[in-house]
């Protein structure tokens, strides 16, 4: 231990002096030794001088022991942690950086404020994984070339509200979220509202990358007769809208091969779970309102160029309503009705045909719930008995 008082000097600091001294000495030239401590010959003359003045202990830095001119105002830390363990308790080190920035006007280094917080015992809200050796797929060059597609059933309102899920789509060359949305559950209605809201706004892509939920691939063993005959088994309402507009679907074989819209989820599951505690959100529509308002943020902040400037979206039919939708086949009964969902529905006599006894329709329930009823393309007068 050091007696009070002592300077205890580094070994940097050690090295000059032994190069000093010898300098002193004369054992030593000055440009010997500016050459060993990398200085120049007048900083080794001001050095000795040092030296034969002070001692070893004039070798110590001047600065040591003082508070730096640069040091952050007490009250304006305090303020900080005060603000990280209350207003912004669970946000990450960059997130809070960011928010520090954008919402009380304090700019403060990422490294600096990681330090006050590790200092004042507030520990990072998420713990990294080790990596793993995996080789990452390359993006698509072009945008609106491939989107990924997900659901994430996660605790978003953290007890305030109730389980809520949600969907969304990436588009693989930019890594911006293209559409999502806040639903109950996964289901087939919650991916049509969002796919049919890209549509609308973008257009169609050529493909789409997704793990094998039943709303996108059949994983069922039965095979009706006309299947078996067919030789392929009937696409889900997802996938039939899918075949319709040309777009691929290329299902993931595991959860790490689709990581890209993995990772995503998880700076959602940090970033927006501190938008919507910041917010207040209790509910879906008010979760909605704040995933409305972070993703242009979120877009502008990760999102990338594409490696080439042209788009491979493609123009959107104008009936996206009779894609984006639930067909049900059903067989028209000899007094011209038609059931389904335990409703009847009459069909009159049309101008292209009087009766249509044992012919096949198609039900259509838009996504607002109304049945409309095709034959062929022609749309059929029908009323609910």
């Amino acid at each position: 231990m050091s007696e009070p008082g002592a300077i205890t000097l580094s070994q940097k600091e050690w090295n000059r002096v032994t190069v000093i001294s010898a300098c002193v000495k004369g054992t030593t030239g000055v440009r010997r030794a500016a050459a060993l401590l990398r200085l120049s010959p007048r900083q080794v003359k001001r050095l000795k001088r040092k030296f034969r003045s002070g001692g070893a202990a004039a070798m110590a830095h001047a600065g040591r022991g003082r508070a730096s001119p640069r040091r952050w105002p007490a009250p304006v830390r305090q303020r900080i942690l005060h603000l990280a363990r209350t207003t912004y308790a669970g946000f990450n080190d960059h997130h809070l950086t960011e928010k520090l920035h954008e919402a009380e006007g304090i700019r403060v280094g990422r490294e600096t404020l990681r330090q006050w917080l590790r200092a004042a015992g507030i520990g990072p809200p998420r713990r990294r994984r080790p990596p793993a050796h995996r080789q990452r797929r390359p993006r698509r060059p072009r945008e609106g070339e491939m989107l990924l597609v997900d659901g994430s059933p996660h605790h978003w309102l953290e007890g305030r509200g109730p389980q809520i899920t949600l969907l969304g789509f990436q588009d693989d060359a930019t890594g911006k979220v293209v559409g999502a949305q806040f639903f109950p559950s996964e289901s087939a209605e919650g991916y049509f509202r969002v796919f049919r809201g890209v549509l609308r706004r973008y257009g169609v892509p050529l493909s789409l990358y997704g793990d094998r939920c039943g709303v996108f691939v059949r994983n069922d063993d039965h095979w009706t007769v006309e299947e078996q005959l067919a030789g392929r088994q009937q696409p889900t309402q997802f996938g039939r809208a899918l075949q319709q507009l040309a777009v691929t679907f290329i299902p993931a074989q595991s959860p790490q091969a689709k990581g890209r819209i993995e990772r995503l989820w998880g700076v959602f599951q940090d970033r927006l779970a501190s938008e919507l505690r910041l917010a207040g959100a209790h509910d879906r529509e008010t979760a909605n309102q704040v995933l409305r308002r972070f993703l242009p943020h979120y877009n502008r902040r990760f999102g990338r160029a594409p490696a080439q400037a042209a788009n491979a979206w493609r123009p959107a039919p104008r009936d996206l309503e009779r894609i984006c939708c639930f067909i049900h086949e059903r067989v028209v009964s000899n007094d011209n009705v038609v059931q389904w969902d335990g409703r009847r529905f009459q069909i009159p006599p049309q101008p292209q045909r009087f009766s249509f006894a044992g012919a096949r329709v198609q039900l259509v329930e838009d996504l607002a719930g109304r049945v409309a009823v095709y034959h062929h393309d022609s749309k059929l007068q029908v009323h609910v008995l």
